[in-house]
């Protein structure tokens, strides 16, 4: 019998640097009649368990959910704890998840999303362009590829690398009014969780010049911009980026209501 993990644990973990990996077991069938899954899965075919497993990192947990939790996701849990990962199954699965309310995402198969997206966009990323990424790569498609470009090539270099342009006008991934493009990611994707909603708001006060909107919005912007100062690789700026971007979740979905001052006032 494998180990089990309870959805309010996974929920808890989520995005966080303790989350483990989690993977959607169900059967194509069973996704087409509710596509829809936990943010940051990976689907997997529990039957290529053998092929696929050598991918993963020892050093993360795994987490394995099918449709109810029953029989597929624990033989597949077992089949990797026999592997040597310390992998569980998600009690009540997909079921389980949706019925304690937590939020979930839309595949989005015409994006390839999960399943190794591309995405392009203009070089030089400060705010929109950095932010985005971290929630694609978080909460919608871990593996999904990111590339940069001057701004008068991302179509034609969008249409070469198979990607979809994001942050540019007249395109579905972007700016709509006052909202900015990491709000077009979470409605396109049909994505709804407090945290994220409360990122949300830094990111959009931040990247649209409304920093009275937000009182973190003004230290995104300057760590942002002395980011982009200090490394003109805009891989590497990404990459340094997605830390900035972890952090700054935990504070939104952990830490928002805690303060610190030094020295304390005497008594």
């Amino acid at each position: 019998m494998s180990a089990s993990i309870s959805v309010s644990s996974i929920y808890s973990q989520l995005a966080l640097a303790s989350s483990p990996v989690i993977l959607d077991i169900r059967s194509d069938a069973e996704y087409a009649a509710t596509p829809r899954l936990i943010p940051g899965a990976r689907r997997r075919d529990p039957a290529l368990v053998g092929q696929w497993a050598s991918t993963l990192v020892r050093t993360r947990t795994v987490a394995v959910y099918d449709a109810d939790g029953t029989q597929a996701s624990q033989a597949t849990a077992q089949a990797l704890a026999t592997l040597g990962y310390a992998a569980s199954h998600v009690e009540g699965g997909l079921a389980g998840w949706l019925e304690a309310g937590h939020g979930t995402i839309k595949g989005r198969p015409e994006f390839n999303a999960p399943g190794g997206s591309r995405w392009v966009t203009r070089e030089r990323p400060k705010i929109d362009r950095l932010a985005c990424p971290w929630l694609v790569r978080r909460f919608i498609d871990p593996d999904a590829l990111f590339f940069y470009t001057p701004a008068p090539r991302v179509r034609t270099d969008a249409e070469a690398l198979n990607a979809q342009p994001y942050d540019i006008t007249d395109v579905t991934f972007s700016h709509r009014g006052t909202h900015c493009s990491f709000d077009a990611f979470l409605a396109e994707f049909d994505l709804h969780d407090e945290s994220l909603d409360r990122l949300a708001d830094i990111v959009r006060a931040a990247d649209t010049g409304a920093l009275a909107h937000s009182a973190q919005a003004p230290g995104l912007l300057a760590i942002s911009l002395g980011l982009s100062v200090n490394i003109t690789d805009d891989i590497l700026l990404l990459e340094q980026a997605m830390a900035v971007y972890d952090a700054l979740y935990s504070w939104c979905k952990i830490a928002h209501d805690e303060t610190h001052s030094w020295p304390k006032k005497a008594a």
